[in-house]
């Protein structure tokens, strides 16, 4: 091979090299157009969530009343929250709380979906009426749910009263306290489940529940083998989203009973409140909120393991 063969093939390769990156340009171009148009996102994220956290787990490790300068105190606040007996109260409060919601919710905005999923009269303003108690203000309904179960003159005791049965103090009473504000959640958030379950039930073909017909299943087990493992991207987004939502409750305990009566109802949520902007230790109010976010970090992971390899997306 003589030295112009050499010298051409040497650029003959130069120029395949070039040719083969040159698909590289529009990826780098389309990845940058991507990120501009995800920047807004991006900094409201990092802004408002990631920041916050951040500012939270710093300031945990500090002593502040909020007026004169913090004092860093290490790891004292955690060492003190884990010997407080109070915040292990909370802590199982605000456990029983999700227990008494999540189950409850779930179950009735399944059956009210498989309801309104069916062809009847009336469906879609059945389905306008269970979602407006979702959009009212949760301090507004605690007002009203707190003289519905008044009692003396609360419409609960007086119905009760109708039939010869006398009602408990509802929000005076230890055994009762936790189960009212669990039901007055219950009923205003069991429209909004219901929705997003309605849709994954509505997006599920209808040729895989004739199939089974002709195949002689009845509809408990249609139930079983079709609607309940394609309805399952759904109930994973509810149960994650209602159990964030359960374990951040604070307005209806705020309004009803002030996390009484004697601690019945003190979540942490609104033990954080009282630490933070009624005793002016907002240090230790930080390291109850860590608490309270890896809490429910260890929970959603959870979930996540547990629906990632028994949730199908694709319906076709």
């Amino acid at each position: 091979m003589n030295v112009i063969d050499n010298i051409s093939l040497r650029g003959g390769t130069a120029r395949g090299q070039r040719r083969a990156r040159r698909p590289l340009a529009p990826r780098i171009r389309a990845l940058v157009e991507a990120y501009i148009l995800l920047a807004p996102s991006l900094a409201g994220f990092l802004l408002f969530l990631v920041a916050p956290i951040f500012g939270v787990a710093v300031l945990s490790l500090f002593d502040w009343n909020l007026m004169g300068a913090p004092s860093f105190v290490g790891l004292a606040n955690y060492r003190e929250l884990a010997a407080d007996p109070e915040v292990w109260r909370a802590v199982l409060n605000t456990i029983y709380y999700v227990l008494l919601n999540i189950p409850a919710q779930t179950v009735l905005a399944l059956l009210l979906a498989l309801a309104l999923n069916r062809r009847m009269r009336g469906g879609k303003a059945l389905r306008v009426i269970f979602v407006l108690p979702w959009m009212a203000m949760p301090v507004a309904l605690g007002v009203i749910w707190t003289w519905v179960f008044d009692p003396r003159y609360g419409a609960v005791n007086q119905l009760l009263g109708l039939v010869g049965i006398d009602g408990p103090n509802w929000l005076t009473d230890p055994a009762w306290a936790m189960p009212v504000i669990a039901s007055v959640n219950i009923w205003q958030y069991t429209g909004y489940t219901m929705l997003i379950l309605l849709a994954g039930l509505q997006a599920i073909p209808h040729q895989l529940y004739e199939a089974a017909a002709i195949d002689g299943t009845t509809p408990v087990q249609r139930f079983f083998t079709i609607t309940l493992p394609l309805l399952r991207p759904s109930l994973f987004f509810v149960l994650v989203t209602n159990t964030i939502g359960s374990f951040q409750i604070f307005d209806t305990v705020f309004v009803m009973t002030q996390g009484g009566p004697g601690g019945a109802t003190d979540v942490l949520n609104f033990h954080i409140y009282q630490q933070g902007f009624q005793l002016f230790r907002s240090g230790y109010a930080s390291a109850l909120a860590m608490v309270l976010f890896g809490l429910i970090l260890l929970i959603t992971a959870a979930q996540f393991l547990y629906f990632r390899k028994r949730t199908v997306y694709d319906f076709s």
